[in-house]
This record gives C-alpha cells, sequence and structure tokens, in this order.
C-alpha cells in the first residue's frame, strides 16, 4: 500500500505536480468520479465507472506532468455516503495496483507521433490525516 499514505500536502510537492481534491466534493462513489475526471481532464469518453477509470488511470497521456500526485483533504467526508464498504476497498486497491503498474512501466521508448503511444508516468494517492481514511488505510492492510 505504499501508493496510497497519510501525508501533508507539502510532503507531496516538489517535483511533482499535485491535484489537490476536496473530500467533501467525493461524498460517494459517483462524486468521486465526477470529480476526479474534471481535476484529470479526462475524455469525453469516461464511462462513470470503475472500469472506465482503470483504463484512464492507465492511460493520462494527454497530461504532461510526468509526476502526479492526488492529494485529498478533508478525508473525514471522503466516501462517506457510499453504502457499499466493499466498493470502497475494490476502488482503493485499484488505485494503488495502477499506481504500481507505472513503477513497472519500462520508460518511454514508443514513438510519441504514434496515436497510441503512452508516455510513463508516476502517480501517488496522498490523504490528509483524520480518523476515517486512516481506517479505511489500515483495514486494506489486514
Amino acid at each position: 500500500m505504499s501508493n496510497l499514505f497519510i501525508c501533508t500536502k507539502a510532503d507531496l510537492e516538489g517535483d511533482a505536480a499535485v491535484i489537490e481534491i476536496d473530500s467533501k466534493s467525493c461524498l460517494t462513489l459517483k462524486d468521486f468520479y465526477e470529480v476526479i475526471s474534471k481535476k484529470l481532464y479526462f475524455p469525453d469518453y469516461f464511462g462513470y465507472n470503475m472500469d472506465s477509470l482503470d483504463e484512464l488511470l492507465n492511460d493520462l497521456s494527454w497530461i504532461e506532468d510526468p509526476k502526479l500526485a492526488l492529494y485529498f483533504t478533508h478525508t473525514e467526508h471522503f466516501l462517506i455516503n457510499e453504502r457499499s464498504d466493499d466498493k470502497i476497498m475494490s476502488l482503493l486497491d485499484m488505485l494503488d495496483a495502477i499506481c504500481e503498474d507505472w513503477k513497472w512501466m519500462e520508460e518511454d521508448t514508443g514513438d510519441a507521433d504514434d496515436e497510441n503511444y503512452i508516455p510513463k508516468k508516476s502517480l501517488l494517492f496522498g490523504f490528509e490525516n483524520g480518523n476515517r481514511i486512516d481506517e479505511i488505510l489500515n483495514n486494506m492492510t489486514k
């Protein structure tokens, strides 16, 4: 779970582009999809579901920054109205796996003019300290 962690925004700043997300706007999974699609400028074909999220987070070719860090504030509100804890865990497991996949992707070796070219990225998810997110992340390691 080294890709999802509790930290301060300052911990992420430096060589990564930090994208701040207020968890008050991510009360449900549907809200989460809407917010992340706006913050990351997802293409119009985003399907607002986990499969589509997985596909686009494994691409990010439209984003120039090679290192991205999404930082969630007000984490006591993070997915607080989502009815299924299993869905929350599935989402976080998937986000962690996507970050891990980016780590193992080979350095840029393709042709940037090729429409299927995906430049290598680094992706992390940071969360402002709070009891709710601490409990959620601790449950993932059990």
